[in-house]
């Protein structure tokens, strides 16, 4: 269990709601009138509604995060700011993530945010290409998911610029597997070290990020538990990166592929 803002949630929900609680049980009984009615009583009172139907949304329907990485280019950017879908995969409780309702299982091809395994209290984003069972390799910059090769299409070049405003040149492919077709870059001038062969296991998923050589992902720390999903990234509402870029990006809102 991890305490994050949906924790900080909880908890103002339980103070505001058993101050009303008491309030209606012990006090309100002695008061002539409204007039009367304790400062700290009325912000419970109004606050109490408001945090419960935050913690509803944010919890079991929608999540947003904002983009801080390059590392899923060209489908996200810094500045992105993302809706997150949490129930595609299934409903779970706030705070101790424990699942109530089985839904759907990630596919590969699926923008999914997950907590790091490595560190559960940051939240990552990267591309399923592996689910349980599945072979992955990579090699020479080429994906292969159970023996097959993903198609490479060439579709030009690809500026842009990294955390430090540095302009960076890559190709841009767009990838075809039996399943799952969507956009990457490559980095020629950089050497690609981040190869090997998994196997994904039960309970199990293998993430990439679409930015393949500037990307630390399931290459580097192997596999996301299920217990560890999030929820699939579904809409881009706002781009605005505040470090390098020029202002709001309207042409990025809308779907994520």
């Amino acid at each position: 269990m991890h305490l994050d803002f949906s924790g900080i949630l909880v908890i103002a929900l339980v103070v505001t709601g058993g101050i009303w609680a008491l309030d209606a049980k012990l006090w309100a009984k002695n008061r002539f009138s409204e007039d009367d009615l304790p400062i700290l009583v009325e912000y419970a009172r109004s606050f109490f509604p408001v945090i419960l139907i935050v913690l509803v949304l944010r919890s079991f329907l929608f999540e947003p995060f904002r983009i801080p990485s390059s590392s899923m280019r060209p489908t996200l950017v810094v500045g992105d700011f993302i809706l997150v879908n949490k129930f595609t995969y299934g409903l779970r409780l706030p705070v101790v993530d424990t699942k109530v309702l089985a839904l759907n299982d990630p596919q590969r091809g699926d923008v999914m945010v997950f907590r790091y395994p490595e560190n559960p209290s940051i939240d990552y984003i990267k591309r399923v290409v592996g689910v349980p069972g599945d072979q992955i390799q990579y090699r020479n910059r080429r994906l292969y998911v159970n023996g097959e090769a993903a198609e490479m299409t060439r579709h030009g070049t690809h500026l842009w610029m990294n955390n430090q405003c540095q302009t960076i040149d890559s190709l841009r492919f767009r990838e075809q597997t039996a399943d799952t077709d969507h956009e990457i870059l490559i980095i020629p001038q950089r050497s690609s070290r981040a190869e090997g062969e998994w196997v994904v296991p039960e309970g199990h998923y293998f993430m990439l990020g679409d930015n393949r050589d500037n990307s630390r992902d399931g290459r580097y720390w192997g596999f996301v538990p299920e217990e560890n999903i999030v929820g699939k990234a579904v809409a881009v509402w706002m781009s605005w990166d505040f470090n390098c870029g020029d202002g709001i990006s309207w042409g990025r809102i809308g779907s994520i592929e």
